[in-house]
């Protein structure tokens, strides 16, 4: 299959275009030619020496990730930037990025299988960024004790061994759940006024703690790379639906 049909299903299914002025990460093809035959994609969450080395082993043609090497442009390609980008040009390893795009899509995005696993129903787009959205807003069809809710996470995410931190100022039992994952706290108040009783998303900041204890809200807080697992996965499905071989690569942080 040619790159660059790879490349324009992609872009088309997950709106590439109309994140552009909002996402400061470089959507789409970030290195690779105009055309090159793919047999072999390989997928992970993040563009870094040690899946792109992966990948290389794997013998992918292809490697799509969440976060990919272009935030903004370069203005020198040396050091870690060279290190990166060598390998995939010498190797003939094209890199495809979806960030935000894979964020905040509907059923593929890494919010969206995070509501898949809490079960969530009535799901709307949540998170505004400029004209998008980031995550998504469910209910659950049972409540889930705060406590129940926190072992969910922890035992279905790639947390790398480490705990999922709650900051447990909501009410006793969650049933309206707001997701941004990655680094989301900057949407708490967003869920506070749409009702949520509970926000969950993978890091936080310092000054989250007493706004969600003033707010009366949860927060869990389940490691940006756990969270963001979903999308890559999912576009792997999608991908192999196009007779591709492909293949995850699994690089658990812990963060």
């Amino acid at each position: 299959m040619q790159l660059s049909s790879v490349v324009d299903r992609l872009d088309e299914e997950l709106r590439t275009a109309d994140y552009a002025d909002v996402d400061a990460s470089a959507n789409g093809l970030q290195v690779g030619p105009d055309e090159a035959e793919i047999e072999r994609a390989a997928f992970a969450v993040d563009g870094v020496r040690e899946t792109v080395d992966r990948a290389i082993e794997a013998d992918a043609d292809l490697l799509v990730v969440h976060h990919g090497l272009s935030w903004g442009g370069f203005d020198r390609v040396t050091g870690r930037t060279y290190d990166r980008i060598a390998p995939l040009i010498e190797n003939d390893l094209a890199l495809y990025v979806s960030h935000l795009p894979l964020d905040g899509h509907p059923e593929l995005g890494n919010a969206a299988g995070v509501a898949d696993l809490l079960a969530l129903e009535n799901r709307s787009p949540f998170g505004d960024h400029g004209p998008e959205h980031v995550g998504q807003r469910g209910t659950a069809a049972d409540p889930y004790a705060p406590a129940d809710l926190r072992d969910r996470l922890e035992t279905n995410l790639e947390t790398g061994g480490q705990p999922v931190q709650h900051l447990d100022f909501g009410p006793d039992a969650i049933e309206d759940v707001a997701i941004v994952t990655g680094s989301g706290t900057d949407w708490l108040d967003e869920a506070v006024a749409a009702g949520a009783d509970a926000l969950v998303t993978g890091e936080g900041k310092g000054k989250v703690y007493h706004e969600a204890r003033e707010a009366g809200i949860h927060v869990f807080l389940a490691g940006h790379y756990a969270t963001e697992t979903f999308g890559v996965r999912s576009l792997q499905e999608f991908v192999e639906e196009w007779g591709l071989e492909t293949t995850y690569l699994e690089a658990p942080t812990g963060l």
